[in-house]
């Protein structure tokens, strides 16, 4: 059975801006070059007309078409950059909630003089609009309390000398 596939009328909005804006750029970048349509699609292995397709944000053009456009424009640009893994928030966000939740729960501290704070657990759960900067403030209080609980202990180590040589 032949895969289907979604028409570009169904695709969410805010993706036919995306190529919208692409294609602008993409035009504006070929008229301050002061080269045709004809010129760059000749350079990049396609037609004229999908080169006008292309400018006018076309979804439907194969997205290589796009990215040879952008590679014409800053070929030392990165694309890949911008799915890479460390930048894609959602799923850092998610991992570090999945990490939380297998974390042991630690006892309370006895220290009743401190003045209260905001949980910092309920910091580590973020909500599908939340930034993943919103929950690094908790994880770095956290962070502070177990390194400052292990200093004395550190100290110590490295207070001792190494054994001598004969």
């Amino acid at each position: 059975m032949p895969r289907q596939n979604t028409p570009p009328s169904h695709y969410p909005q805010a993706v036919l801006q995306q190529i919208e804006k692409l294609a602008q750029n993409i035009a504006i970048a070929r008229k301050r070059r002061g080269e045709s349509q004809a010129q760059w699609a000749k350079r990049l292995g396609i037609s004229q007309p999908t080169m006008a397709r292309i400018e006018r944000g076309d979804p439907s053009v194969a997205m290589a078409s796009y990215v040879m456009c952008m590679w014409l424009i800053n070929p030392r640009g990165d694309l890949a950059a911008l799915i890479a893994p460390q930048n894609d928030h959602a799923a850092l966000e998610r991992e570090v909630a999945k990490a939380k939740a297998q974390r042991k729960p630690k006892a309370p501290q006895p220290d009743s003089a401190a003045p209260p704070t905001a949980n910092a657990d309920s910091a580590v759960y973020p909500s599908q609009e939340s930034d993943l900067a919103s929950i690094i403030p908790g994880l770095l209080n956290e962070a502070r309390q177990e390194w400052t609980s292990a200093a004395p202990g550190l100290a110590a180590l490295m207070a001792k000398k190494p054994p001598q040589k004969p």
